[in-house]
């Protein structure tokens, strides 16, 4: 029974990790830049391209699905190219695993950046991350993802507290809570405490959050206590030299005879 259990969850970890068709990155990085750009316990959030994306992006009415953190090179952790893993991720497949940047460099990609972190407590963040690599899950509390493969529409009060139905560990198939564990190691907030809100909706949703640190990665977005990093402005942004489909390049432009007379 147990072996038969086993294969089913493989089944459908196989399936909800299948990119799905058609999928186009709305504006994908610029991997260069974002490698300048990332700083030690930067969060990535990912707008990622399978079965499983999608439906966290549909629970969690978001575009990110995925979330990794930054720990910068790990070391004897390297790719076949021998770029260096600077990503500690978790997924349903594998467990929690080491990362090269260059996985993403395809997707559109956030960089979540915590604000005015201790470098003590920076570190221990990450050594935390570092050590849950090679944490083996159940596959058999893979199962309890199959009910989601079904389109049926969902209520979006409902939408958060659905993903931990049915399992004991929930928190085992959502990324971004072992990066929420990491930071609540050292007592940085991703969520702030509420203590009221109009909405009875959300305050039972805050106060889910807070009872069984079921984190998405959507949290990181919304925290007030991180930075949005956005790697095109930081570089330096200037909009006159868009090209446009519409208007005629400077190579294109016929020569101004007026302009050849002055000189």
């Amino acid at each position: 029974m147990n072996w038969g259990l086993q294969a089913i969850g493989r089944a459908i970890v196989r399936y909800i990790e299948r990119p799905a068709r058609g999928y186009e990155p709305f504006l994908p990085c610029d991997l260069d830049i974002v490698r300048r750009l990332l700083r030690t316990g930067d969060v990535l959030l990912v707008e990622g391209n399978n079965h499983l994306a999608g439906v966290i992006k549909y629970l969690t009415h978001s575009s990110w699905s995925h979330a990794a953190l930054y720990v910068g090179p790990i070391k004897h952790n390297t790719a076949i190219s021998g770029e260096p893993h600077v990503l500690v991720e978790s997924n349903a497949s594998e467990g929690v695993v080491s990362a090269p940047l260059s996985k993403y460099s395809k997707f559109h990609i956030r960089i979540c950046r915590p604000i005015a972190l201790t470098p003590e407590d920076l570190e221990k963040v990450c050594a935390h991350a570092i050590k849950c690599i090679g944490l083996n899950y159940d596959v058999r509390n893979i199962l309890d993802l199959a009910r989601y493969l079904v389109p049926l529409p969902v209520p979006q009060r409902w939408r958060r507290r659905m993903v931990a139905l049915g399992s004991g560990s929930p928190t085992k198939f959502i990324c971004s809570a072992l990066i929420a564990e990491a930071f609540q190691s050292v007592r940085y907030p991703i969520l702030p405490n509420i203590t009221h809100l109009e909405s009875k909706a959300a305050q039972q949703e805050v106060l889910a959050i807070r009872q069984s640190s079921l984190y998405m990665p959507r949290d990181f977005d919304i925290s007030p206590y991180f930075a949005i990093v956005k790697p095109t402005i930081e570089v330096g942004f200037d909009y006159k030299k868009l090209y446009w489909a519409d208007l005629p390049t400077l190579a294109t432009q016929p020569p101004n005879p007026d302009a050849a007379r002055d000189r």
